[in-house]
Formats: C-alpha cells, structure tokens, sequence
C-alpha cells in the first residue's frame, strides 16, 4: 500500500537538486531504511521454519518463476503444529516488487484454563513498517493479558485493539513518521471462531467446499465507512482510487495520527462455530486479494495437503498474476475433518467400541 503521502514525499525529493556527496549521502541513507525485514517469533510448539530470498528467474514463465535462495529474508515461509494436533498452519511472505517489506505476522498458541487457544495476525503496514512491527511484537500479548479474554472473548478483542492503537500513537508521539497497518486476525477458542478485521487485509474460511469471507474490506467507498468519515467531519476522494481526505485508500487503521478523528481502529468482528464442515482458513494481506479472489484463494490452497505448502502456492500466484505488493499469507487447516474419514476408518472405530461393549458385559 502506498499513501500519497508517501508519493508526495518522492516526488519533492526527486525535484530536490543536492550537491554529489549530499546526494551519495542520502542514497546510502535510503537503503538503509529499505532493508526493514519482518521477524517470526513461535510459541514452543512451533516446529519448524525456513528464510529464503526470492528472486524473479529472468526467462522463467508460467506459474514457476519464482527462484528460491539463500538471502537477505524478502522471502519467509513454515509451518506449525498445534500440541493437540488438531491444527496444522503454514506462512508465507514475500517482498513481491515492493523495495521494502512492510508486511508482518504473527502465529500464536497456548492453553489457559486448560483450553486450547491459537492466534493468527496479519499486519499490513503503509508509510513504512512501524506501526505492523508494533502490532505483531504487542497485539495477542495485550489480547491474553486482558481479564475478559476467555469470558468475554468478542468484547476482550475490540477493546485491545483500541488500545493497543493508542499505545502505538503514544510509543511513536515523537516520531516524525505518521505509518500505519492493517490487522487481519483469528482468534480460535477451542473450536469457536473470531475473525476481527481493521483495514483491507482479509480472512476467509472454506466450508464444505465454499468459500466465505469473514471480513469485510474497510474502503472509503462503502457506503456505511463514507457515512461515518463525513459524519466525523472528514471527506472522501478520488485519487486514483478512493481515499480519506485523498491520502489514504483505507477507511480504518491502526496509527495514521493525522487521520486518527476518521480513521479509526475499532474492528469489525465475526464468530464461526467450527465443525466438521471446517476445511481451511486463508489469511491475507491486500498483495493477495487484489488479484486473487476468495474462491480462487480456497480452490489453490486445496489442492495442496501441507498447509506451507499452500502458502507457498498462494504466494506464487500473486506474484504471477502481477501483485505489485508485498505478499503475506497464512493457511490453517485441521489435520483431521470428520466429514472425511473413510469408511473403512468409521467401521474400525465401530467395531473397536463394540468389542469394548462386549468385554464389558461378559465381566459383569
């Protein structure tokens, strides 16, 4: 995502004449500053993780031209295992076309109250990569520390990601940078479900082969989010594409100081009892689903068993349908879905408690 902002601060230093050295100076700066890479922490449980660089093969075609390496970590994917092994997940990031990275993730698992909960983010940054580095480093940490987090899951959730954007406008009060992120996340408390969403990255969830989605984009454009910024007083432009007062193409964020009185980072949330109809859940950044939509999203995930592995893939094909993006994906499938237990395997499982019945009955 790129705010005008952002553009305008380009355009200025393009137009700016500097004397060599000034100018030698300031290109070494600016490649300091693009050289931001995202790091991956994991609970104990989390087995296994690989850095690759990507890199685009210069006479590759088709959907194989993406050339993995040894690098400087434009590329990351893995894949995790929950305790119970009820859950398998697997990530993939990749810088895409964009000169730094500015996507973040975060994978969490633990057991409170003896149950099992497991957190999935995705924090797409924009004006620099601050404000999602600061969400993946404090957002579940904050989400498990509050008191109504397994009582009152739905109301613990929007109320820290309230706050934790007003820790982040307060950390950065002196920074001249005005970044902000998205955050895409899945809360899952045993087998009950909450996606909360603020901005325009997205979860979707397939079930019994369809694929839905578990959050809306925040857009400037929708209708409700064009009320709500023109009843706080702001407005909605064109500028290549809809945007907050013509900077920025979102219409809820985290951190955008000078946007804070209309873009605000209250989220919407939605529940999902997970069942045996439960096949997988994506979790995207917008370098995806720009050209991705959610039914291709599901349809490539599936055709992969290793949920890395289908990460993997999803990566592959923003970048070859032309996201000009940083790319950020997550894939959680169950390794078991009842609706797909042979029947060999059901008539096991009966035959094994009907032999249990009859011992039973003969020691009685």
């Amino acid at each position: 995502m790129i705010c005008s902002s952002y553009l305008r601060t380009v355009i200025l230093q393009a137009g700016h004449i500097v004397k060599p050295v000034e100018g030698l100076l300031q290109f070494a700066n600016l490649k300091i500053s693009l050289k931001t890479i995202p790091t991956v922490t994991f609970s104990s449980d989390q087995k296994f993780s690989t850095i690759r660089k990507i890199m685009m093969g210069a006479g590759a075609t088709g959907s194989r031209n993406l050339i993995a390496g040894d690098g400087d970590g434009s590329y990351s994917s893995g894949g995790w295992k929950s305790e119970d092994g009820e859950l398998r997940c697997g990530y993939s990031s990749f810088r895409g076309k964009r000169p730094s990275m500015e996507d973040f993730f975060d994978i969490k698992t633990c057991k409170i109250d003896g149950r099992v909960v497991c957190l999935f983010g995705i924090f797409d940054g924009h004006g620099g990569s601050r404000a999602a580095q600061y969400l993946k480093e404090n957002l579940f940490k904050n989400l498990m520390k509050h008191p109504e987090f397994m009582t009152n899951t739905k109301a613990a959730i929007s109320e820290t990601y309230q706050q934790t954007d007003k820790d982040f406008l307060e950390a950065e009060k002196d920074n001249f940078r005005d970044d902000g992120s998205t955050a895409s996340t899945a809360v899952l408390v045993g087998n009950h479900l909450y996606v909360a969403n603020v901005g325009d990255s997205r979860t979707v969830i397939s079930k019994e082969g369809k694929a839905l989605p578990l959050s809306d984009d925040h857009k400037p454009n929708r209708s409700d989010e064009r009320m709500r910024i023109e009843s706080a007083g702001g407005v909605v432009m064109w500028a290549g594409t809809w945007r907050v007062g013509g900077v920025l193409a979102m219409s809820r964020a985290f951190g955008n100081r000078m946007l804070k009185q209309y873009v605000v980072a209250e989220p919407e949330i939605q529940e999902q009892e997970l069942d045996e109809g439960f096949e997988l859940l994506v979790l995207a950044s917008d370098g995806l689903w720009d050209v991705v939509p959610n039914e291709d999203a599901v349809s490539i995930a599936q055709t992969e068993d290793e949920p890395e592995a289908a990460a993997k893939k999803l990566t592959e094909t923003a970048f070859t349908r032309g996201s000009c993006d940083n790319i950020t994906c997550i894939v959680v499938k169950p390794t078991q879905n009842i609706a797909t237990k042979s029947e060999c395997q059901i008539e096991s499982e009966t035959e094994t408690k009907g032999e249990a019945q009859s011992k039973t009955e003969i020691q009685k």
